[in-house]
């Protein structure tokens, strides 16, 4: 990329991705590119991150290891929806899952728990998430049973209008009387250590951090 589009770049994306400045958004562009390799840009052709890819950093990086969340976080980052993730969602999905506001960091991971885009979370899918989070304990009772009761309890704390399901509305009202809440179906968000370490050294020098 040339100098002068990578300024116009860099500009746009400030302005879009507002919780980063301009030297950390170049940064993060050479992170980008140093990620997705050798690719040319072509007429047509998007560069970026795959699913294997992006799930990867997620791993090594920031430590997550949950399938089910990561693939849902690579498809909040994704926001076109078109197999991969462009430096502009790059970017942009790293200025919220970094230093988001809790306003932000409330509409992504209730994103991130709705499978189906429908508006609510159901009991069967905070089913499948605390199943996939819990650690498998051996034991002779039927592990379901327990994660039923669970998603009992859950919802007893956070289905503020008693219709089964969580609405953002019932999600957001829970948060905000307990922010611990904000991640009860499973780690979509950093934790203070990996972030203060990715941040550390990336807005160091980004040409290090080439063997994630």
């Amino acid at each position: 990329m040339n100098r002068k589009k990578l300024q116009k770049l860099t500009d746009t994306l400030t302005k879009n991705c507002k919780h980063f400045n301009k030297f950390e958004v170049q940064c993060l562009i050479n992170l980008f590119y140093n990620l997705v390799g050798d690719a040319t840009e072509r007429p047509g052709v998007t560069i970026g991150l795959d699913r294997n890819a992006f799930r990867n950093i997620l791993h090594v990086t920031f430590g997550m290891t949950d399938d089910m969340i990561m693939d849902r976080v690579y498809r909040s980052f994704d926001k076109d929806n078109d197999g991969c993730v462009n430096v502009s969602e790059w970017i942009c999905g790293l200025s919220l899952f970094l230093r988001g506001t809790l306003e932000e960091k409330m509409k992504y991971c209730f994103e991130v728990f709705d499978f189906n885009g429908d508006g609510f979370i159901s009991k069967e899918e905070m089913f499948h998430m605390l199943k996939n989070s819990l650690l498998k304990q051996p034991s002779e009772e039927d592990p379901d049973e327990g994660i039923k009761d669970l998603v009992e309890i859950t919802l007893k704390k956070m289905d503020h209008d008693h219709d089964g399901k969580l609405s953002f509305s019932d999600y957001e009202q829970a948060v905000r009387e307990e922010t611990l809440l904000l991640e009860a179906f499973g780690p979509c968000l950093p934790d203070p250590k990996s972030q203060m370490e990715f941040e550390a050294h990336i807005f160091k020098d980004p040409n290090e951090f080439n063997d994630v």
